[in-house]
């Protein structure tokens, strides 16, 4: 007997929710993709990530290793979900949405092949689709060539809407609040775990209470003590604090998918002299680098500078990674705007509309005086004529030292 069950259809379950912006606003970010695809003579784009598929779509996928995309044409954005989600992508895309089913192999691709046709350019983002789904895309879909568009949205990306300045400054407000709920839960003998979730109960609350109509995910805090501040993106871990303790308290809000972040060196008891003056030395490496940033900079630029400062200072050898990058559609596990951060080898300039972190860090290695990570970090949005800082929570030594 014929298998009759389809290989993708259309499931519009509910009503449209409320998307993170207004759908004029998706459909300016479509405008500008469409000029780019315009330009470089390609028909129909297939993006693939979880940030360009929620940037231009408002549908923000949980993949558990399906595949997932948003195709856009010229007159049209269709995301393509798989059917364990139901009606929710349709519910959560600004415009048309196809769920392809699971009973066939490479359903995916024949919903995908449904919006493209067969066309003779399609453009991909090289930086994601794996080999596999490579030769699979090309065998499905017969396109020709395939053009990667990933440095083109990474770039229309870069500079921010003021409907999305206005979530970012949210989300730094309640990492924030994170931070005070972090610093208020310190105390010798809790543990980094329990110090984590007061910080991240917290923000979620924020969360909710900011945006009722939002989902909710993927909010963290990475709080670490001791040798486990020697890097900045190491886990929480069951580590009870203890006197003498450096101290890093990272909170990360998550509002629709775009990710905001507060850094914060603290020290539990009181400093000995070289912590102190090792930290005071990054203050200082921080209040340079939110001075240099403003529109017209470059980011080597910015990055030449601090490096100047600290070797000054006798500390460059410990500087740990780039001073700072763009914010916006992003998490721990997506998204990155790697041509907007503030390292040696990236000359972009800075301009209105983007935002970017400051937040150098130095390892001082275990066995050596003033040993641990220090990190500092704010977030700034540049103006037209200056940056705005949109960071409160104060930093360094007068106000970070936690008393025993």
């Amino acid at each position: 007997m014929a298998d009759t069950r389809p290989e993708f259809l259309v499931l519009e379950n509910g009503e449209k929710a409320q998307l993170p912006f207004a759908p004029e606003e998706y459909a300016a970010r479509l405008e500008r993709l469409r000029a780019v695809m315009e330009q470089r003579d390609i028909p129909v784009v297939l993006l693939t990530s979880m940030h360009n598929i929620a940037y231009y779509s408002g549908f923000l996928h949980c993949s558990f290793g399906r595949p997932y995309g948003c195709v856009v044409t010229r007159d049209r954005c269709t995301t393509v979900s798989a059917n364990i989600d139901a009606g929710q992508p349709w519910r959560r895309s600004v415009e048309d949405n196809l769920v392809y089913t699971d009973w066939k192999r490479d359903n995916y691709w024949r919903a995908v092949k449904s919006v493209t046709g067969t066309p003779a350019r399609l453009g991909i983002e090289a930086d994601h689709l794996t080999l596999a789904a490579e030769r699979t895309c090309r065998k499905m879909l017969g396109a020709e060539e395939l053009v990667d568009v990933a440095p083109d949205t990474m770039r229309l990306r870069m500079v921010k809407s003021p409907a999305e300045i206005a979530l970012i400054k949210e989300g730094a407000r309640i990492a924030d609040i994170g931070g005070w709920a972090i610093k208020e839960a310190i105390s010798e003998g809790a543990r980094e775990i329990d110090v984590a979730m007061a910080g991240r109960n917290a923000m979620e609350i924020a969360i909710a209470d900011a945006f009722p109509d939002s989902e909710y995910r993927d909010t963290w805090v990475w709080f670490q003590s001791g040798i486990n501040t020697d890097g900045a993106h190491n886990p929480v871990t069951g580590r009870r604090l203890e006197a003498g303790d450096l101290l890093n308290l990272n909170a990360f809000p998550m509002v629709s998918g775009y990710y905001t972040a507060l850094e914060r060196s603290l020290f539990l008891g009181e400093p000995d002299t070289e912590t102190l003056r090792i930290w005071r030395a990054n203050v200082a490496a921080h209040e340079l680098g939110l001075s240099l940033i403003r529109p017209g900079a470059r980011c080597s630029g910015i990055c030449a500078e601090i490096n100047r400062f600290l070797e000054d200072e006798g500390l460059l050898q410990f500087r740990s990674f780039g001073y700072g990058h763009s914010f916006g559609v992003l998490s721990h596990y997506y998204g990155r705007e790697a041509g907007l951060e503030l390292r040696e080898d990236i000359d972009t300039t800075l301009e209105p509309g983007m935002v970017i972190s400051m937040e150098p860090m130095l390892l001082v290695p275990e066995g050596q005086p003033g040993a641990g990570g220090y990190r500092e970090h704010d977030i700034l949005v540049v103006d037209d004529d200056r940056a705005t800082n949109i960071t409160g929570f104060p930093y360094g030594p007068g106000h970070n030292v936690i008393g025993t």
